[in-house]
């Protein structure tokens, strides 16, 4: 059976929940509602499985916070033998329009943290990564504020909707590839 680790970037606590920067742990969530699975404590994360059309899906939420993110990613490739082609990370992106999705197979860090250390730890930017705009409606000097503010009203009416397609993504990434997912998600 094939395997694909999902690994949905966050970071861990109360005060973390809700905010743009933890929308890789709630489109996992939303994922883990639709297909009805799981997220459990396990080793460096909470770790969820489900299967579908013959290939099974790790999910995976680190607890090692957004920065150490790549200690994570790494063991669970070797714990469970999964190939570089088979990982899809799932991050926040000030770059893009709130909701907007856009998968690439390789890139740089973009500035990420999360995606910096899981680059450093793997020793490769050629792992697919799933970005999830988030805008960058703020002001010179809080973009930290920004990211780990929670979303806004609007944003919130809207998050359901981009929830699903997230899913959607994901499940299009393992059953029909990453070119054909690009195609028909990217900019959507």
């Amino acid at each position: 059976m094939k395997k694909f680790l999902i690994a949905g970037l966050g970071n861990i606590g109360a005060e973390y929940e809700n905010t743009r920067h933890n929308i890789g742990f709630e489109i996992l969530d939303a994922l883990a509602e639709a297909e009805a699975f799981t997220m459990e404590p396990d080793r460096l994360g909470a770790v969820g499985r489900f299967r579908v059309k013959g290939r099974q899906l790790i999910c995976l939420k680190p607890s090692t916070y957004m920065n150490r993110s790549g200690k994570a990613v790494k063991y669970w490739m070797d714990k469970e033998k999964i190939s570089l082609e088979n990982v899809l990370v799932i991050t926040d992106d000030l770059n893009l329009p709130f909701g907007t999705l856009r998968l690439k197979t390789k890139g740089s860090d973009g500035g990420h943290n999360g995606l910096k250390d899981i680059q450093q730890v793997l020793g490769t930017t050629q792992y697919a990564r799933f970005r999830f705009g988030i805008g960058d409606e703020f002001s010179k000097g809080r973009q930290v504020d920004y990211v780990l503010g929670k979303w806004e009203e609007g944003e919130q009416e809207k998050l359901g909707e981009r929830l699903e397609r997230s899913a959607a993504l994901i499940k299009s990434f393992v059953l029909a590839g990453p070119a054909r997912t690009m195609n028909t998600f990217n900019g959507t």
